[in-house]
């Protein structure tokens, strides 16, 4: 076992483990760290713990100090200077004329770097924006490309919800989504109504996609032949995947003859076969068509 912190350095940023030494460093703490990027002032998610040593990358590099009243007012100044520098560079880009977005600044505790996170339909030539900004800043500069979905995750904003987006307000890593998630669901398969800010399928696609899978598992989908525990057979006409309810149009006898008649069943009183497992092969045309444009979507980002 090895002893571990959990330091996140950004709002819903991904968290670091740090080797705490023999610091009494406890959640909520502010420690002063060293990163690939330089000196960083972190925050303390997680407190310290015992992990096994296969659960971390190794070698952890330990903490240089728990952060004092100083680090954090050196802390706030950068924030401060984060401000000036996005606009210095938004005018430099101006004046270089260069086709980007500029998004967000950040200021290495030390000061030894200032990056800024802009994005771009395709590659930009900004070296000799970097220069320019150079000879102002009098430090290392470093521009990095994003795409839309960092975009929503750095400037944050509010989902269809109504509430803050998840990205911005927890969620430290992007977590894969893809359509057959809404398909599952049996939500719109509108892009407008399934999108998030970023116009990318909303994370929350998969928040309860095990749920479903499970309950639909145990589900004979539309249109499948089922038999009641009366004996009678019938067509599936629709099913409440959370209810565990199916109904079914069956025929029963009646003054007129034969009749239809649409029954609501437990699913645990119906007989039927088995889903087969789905592969991509078997999705809906619609799906696929979707899921291909998300992922030439996808490609187009990042390129």
């Amino acid at each position: 076992m090895i002893a571990i912190i959990g330091v996140r350095f950004r709002s819903a940023g991904r968290v670091y483990y740090f080797d705490p030494l023999d610091f009494d460093i406890n959640q909520g703490d502010h420690v002063i760290v060293e990163t690939i990027r330089g000196v960083e002032y972190g925050y303390v998610l997680l407190g310290r713990r015992e992990v096994e040593e296969d659960k971390v990358i190794q070698p952890l590099k330990p903490v240089i100090r728990i952060a004092t009243p100083e680090d954090a007012e050196i802390a706030r100044q950068n924030r401060e200077k984060e401000k000036d520098a996005l606009v210095i560079c938004a005018e430099k880009i101006a004046k270089h004329g260069l086709d980007m977005k500029l998004i967000d600044c950040e200021y290495t505790f030390d000061g030894n770097k200032v990056l800024f996170y802009f994005t771009a339909d395709g590659r930009v030539d900004f070296r000799e924006l970097v220069k320019d900004l150079a000879s102002v800043f009098r430090t290392r500069i470093e521009l990095r490309q994003i795409g839309v979905r960092d975009e929503a995750k750095l400037l944050g904003g509010i989902g269809i919800c109504g509430r803050e987006v998840c990205c911005h307000s927890y969620l430290g890593d992007f977590i894969p989504v893809s359509v057959k998630m809404a398909k599952e669901q049996n939500l719109s398969l509108n892009p407008t109504k399934i999108s998030g800010n970023c116009g990318r399928l909303m994370c929350c696609l998969k928040y309860e996609e095990d749920a479903y899978e499970y309950l639909n598992s145990n589900l004979p989908d539309v249109g499948d032949t089922v038999q009641t525990n009366d004996g009678m057979t019938g067509e599936v006409t629709d099913v409440s995947v959370l209810k565990q309810l199916v109904k079914v149009l069956v025929s029963v006898n009646g003054r007129d003859g034969e009749e239809k008649e649409v029954r609501e069943c437990p699913v645990s009183e119906l007989r039927f076969q088995p889903k087969k497992r789905r592969t991509k092969n078997d999705l809906d045309p619609e799906v696929r068509e979707l899921e291909m444009l998300e992922r030439r979507e996808g490609r187009r980002n990042h390129e």
